[in-house]
């Protein structure tokens, strides 16, 4: 196995300050995400035809944090909108389990959009 494979060792302990005392921790290189220096990404499915799909992690943290709606993706066609809204709250469901979300799709320029909605924090 390469060093450079993404299932080598790596060793992370990542820190703004150089002296601090920090505990180091052994993970596999594809799995480490340096304390934060690597955003984590939750992929849409190929299946899926959408465009400008929006970072789910973000937008959870968003819509935990103020509430309201967000828009998180364009598709071509009403069906594809409506694949795309239900995955949404089904996907919502595991990764934000306390956040009631719901999908909409609205019309807009020939297109259609996918928009996320919770009550106001």
């Amino acid at each position: 196995m390469s060093v450079n494979d993404p299932r080598g060792p790596s060793v992370d302990a990542r820190t703004a300050d150089r002296k601090a005392k920090v505990a180091e921790r052994l993970a596999h290189r594809g799995c480490n995400t340096r304390k934060g220096a690597v955003k984590v990404v939750i992929a849409w499915p190929d299946r899926l035809h959408v465009v400008e799909p929006a970072p789910l992690i973000t937008v959870a943290g968003r819509l935990e944090r103020k509430g309201g709606r967000e828009m998180v993706a364009r598709c071509p066609t009403r069906q594809d909108a409506d694949e795309a809204a239900e995955w949404l709250v089904d996907r919502f469901s595991r990764l934000a389990p306390g956040l009631p979300v719901t999908a909409n799709v609205e019309p807009g320029g020939g297109q259609f959009l996918v928009v996320l909605a919770t009550g106001r924090r």
